[in-house]
């Protein structure tokens, strides 16, 4: 099966070789650089048409920074609000970590890689905290490396455009 997605990530440069902690702290031969692929409009506006066309959602969520273009395109592509969520809560203005409408919303969270989970049980809980409804998180590359399983554990669903396997054996 061909990966639409898989394929312009490898044109767009997002997979690179050498030696990379990761935000979890692990090491890696790889590394997955969709915020820089993303810069290019071509590619965020496919992201932004595969999320629309293939999952429900009343918002799309992302957490800053990386998440975020993902979650405007795909915001730009479906005709429905966004939200960003802020890595810190806001003490000052109109305070909180939440920018935009989740309470009782059907809230989709994208990521642009999931590798162990951690990082998108942060958002998750802060949707929930929020009132929000969230059952699914899209990220562009699973690194499967066992997010699923630890989303699953908070009743999360994680569905990928595309998986680290594939970008490999391209």
């Amino acid at each position: 099966m061909v990966n639409k997605i898989a394929d312009i990530l490898i044109e767009h440069g997002a997979i690179e070789f050498g030696e990379f902690t990761l935000a979890s702290g692990a090491k890696s031969s790889y590394y997955i650089d969709i915020k820089t692929a993303c810069t290019k409009p071509a590619l965020l506006s496919q992201i932004g048409d595969a999320i629309s066309e293939n999952f429900e959602f009343d918002v799309v969520a992302g957490v800053a920074v990386g998440a975020v273009p993902i979650a405007v395109a795909a915001s730009l592509s479906s005709g429905r609000p966004f939200c960003i969520i802020r890595k810190e809560e806001k003490e000052y203005g109109l305070s909180g970590n939440i920018i935009g409408d989740v309470k009782g919303k059907n809230v989709l969270l994208v990521e642009d890689v999931t590798t162990s989970g951690g990082s998108v049980i942060y958002g998750i809980n802060s949707l929930k905290d929020a009132g929000a409804n969230i059952e699914t998180v899209v990220s562009v590359v699973d690194r499967e490396q066992g997010a699923d399983k630890r989303l699953a554990e908070e009743g999360v669903k994680l569905k990928s455009l595309a998986s680290v396997s594939e970008l490999l054996s391209k």
